[in-house]
C-alpha cells in the first residue's frame, strides 16, 4: 500500500549551471537556499543523499536519439558522443563513486543510437519530449529492450533551445526514425514563459518518465551546450568542444535515473516512496556539485578511463561517504 505526503515533493531532476536564473527557478522551487561561496569544496553532511525507498537501476541500459536530422550533426560528433558516454557509463573508478548507494554491482549497457530526421526544432518542451516518447513507443519505433531499465536519451542539436514546459505547443514540425521504421512525432516551436527555465538561462537537460497504458517509458533530454559565435550561451558550456558538454550532460542525467528513475512520477504524485536517493533539500546526485561548482571545472573534468584508453568528459557526482563530490576512485567505499 502506498501513501503519499501532505505537502508537495518538490526533487529536482535537472542539470543547470551555477548562478544561472536556470538554477534558482529549480532551488526556489524545490526551497533550497545556495551555499555560502568558499574556495572549493567543503565536507558538507547536510547535503548527504538519503534513500526515500523507491526504485533504483543496478543494472541500466540506455538508447541516444539524435534529434533534427542527419546535416544537424558532424559525424564526428555523433561518435565522440556515443562512444565516450559508453565508456564513462562502464568505468570501473567513476562507477566505484556510485557504488556505494546499491547493496548490488552496477552495471551499464549501451544499445546503439538512431538520427531522429527533419529540420532542427528551435524550441523543445517537455511536453514535446513526453509526446515524442509516446508517438515512438506507440508505433513500435523505439529499441527492443527491458523497458523497466532503459532511459532514451534525445539528444538536441547545435541552437534548438530547451525549456521545461509540460505543454506540448502548437507549431509542431514532424520528424522519422533514419535507420529504422518511420515514425511521425511533433517538435515543437514554443516560447518560454517569462518564468521558465530554458537552456538560453543555464538548463542543461533533465530526465523524467511517461507512463503509457501500463507501461512507463524513461528518457533524458539534453541540449548542445555551446557558446555562440554571438557571444550568447546555451547549455552549460563548461569544455570548448560543446559534444564534451553533451557527454557530460548526460552522464550527469544517465547517473540521476539510475539513483532516482522515478522522480518524475512522484512529483506528479506527490508519492515520497518513489523517490530513490536525494538529499532533504531535494537534491539528486548531480545536482549540488554542479550547484556548488566555483568555477564549472572543479566539477566538469576530463578524466582517465580505468582501462588506460584516453579520458572521457564528466562531472564529479556527489558522494555521501566524503560529503561532497568526488572523482574516479580505485575501489568502492
Amino acid at each position: 500500500m502506498s501513501h503519499t505526503s501532505t505537502s508537495p515533493i518538490h526533487t529536482l531532476r535537472v542539470a543547470t549551471a551555477p548562478f544561472s536564473k536556470a538554477e534558482g527557478h529549480f532551488r526556489g522551487r524545490a526551497g533550497i537556499i545556495p551555499a555560502a561561496l568558499a574556495p572549493g569544496f567543503h565536507a558538507t553532511a547536510r547535503h548527504d543523499l538519503i534513500y526515500h525507498g523507491g526504485r533504483t537501476l543496478s543494472d541500466l541500459k540506455f538508447f541516444n536519439f539524435f534529434v533534427g536530422g542527419a546535416a544537424a550533426w558532424a559525424a564526428s560528433d555523433i561518435k565522440n558522443i556515443n562512444t565516450a558516454l559508453a565508456a564513462a557509463m562502464t568505468d570501473a573508478h567513476l562507477n566505484n563513486v556510485v557504488q556505494q548507494y546499491f547493496h548490488t554491482a552496477i552495471t551499464s549497457e549501451f544499445l546503439g543510437s538512431s538520427v531522429l530526421a527533419g529540420a532542427p526544432p528551435s524550441t523543445v518542451s517537455q511536453g514535446d519530449v513526453e509526446a515524442l516518447v509516446t508517438r515512438l513507443f506507440t508505433a513500435g519505433s523505439l529499441p527492443h529492450a527491458d523497458l523497466s531499465i532503459t532511459v532514451f536519451n534525445f539528444l538536441l542539436p547545435s541552437g534548438t533551445v530547451l525549456n521545461d514546459n509540460a505543454a506540448v505547443t502548437a507549431g509542431a514540425i514532424s520528424a522519422s526514425v533514419e535507420s529504422h521504421d518511420p515514425v511521425h512525432h511533433p517538435l515543437a516551436k514554443a516560447i518560454p514563459k517569462p518564468d521558465e527555465a530554458d537552456s538560453g538561462h543555464g538548463l542543461g537537460g533533465y530526465h523524467g518518465s511517461v507512463n503509457i497504458g501500463s507501461q512507463t517509458v524513461y528518457y533524458a533530454v539534453g541540449v548542445y551546450s555551446e557558446r555562440r559565435a554571438d557571444g550568447t550561451i546555451n547549455g552549460i558550456p563548461a569544455f570548448a568542444e560543446p559534444w564534451k558538454n553533451v557527454v557530460a550532460t548526460f552522464y550527469h542525467e544517465l547517473v540521476e535515473a539510475r539513483t532516482d528513475p522515478d522522480v518524475a512520477e512522484a512529483n506528479r504524485t506527490n508519492n515520497i516512496k518513489l523517490v530513490g536517493w536525494t538529499s532533504r533539500q531535494g537534491e539528486e546526485i548531480g545536482d549540488f556539485p554542479v550547484f556548488e561548482a566555483r568555477p564549472l571545472t572543479a566539477v566538469f573534468k576530463e578524466v582517465p578511463l580505468t582501462n588506460g584508453h584516453g579520458t572521457v568528459p564528466i562531472q564529479l557526482m556527489y558522494s555521501n561517504a566524503v560529503h561532497g563530490p568526488e572523482g574516479p576512485i580505485a575501489r568502492p567505499h
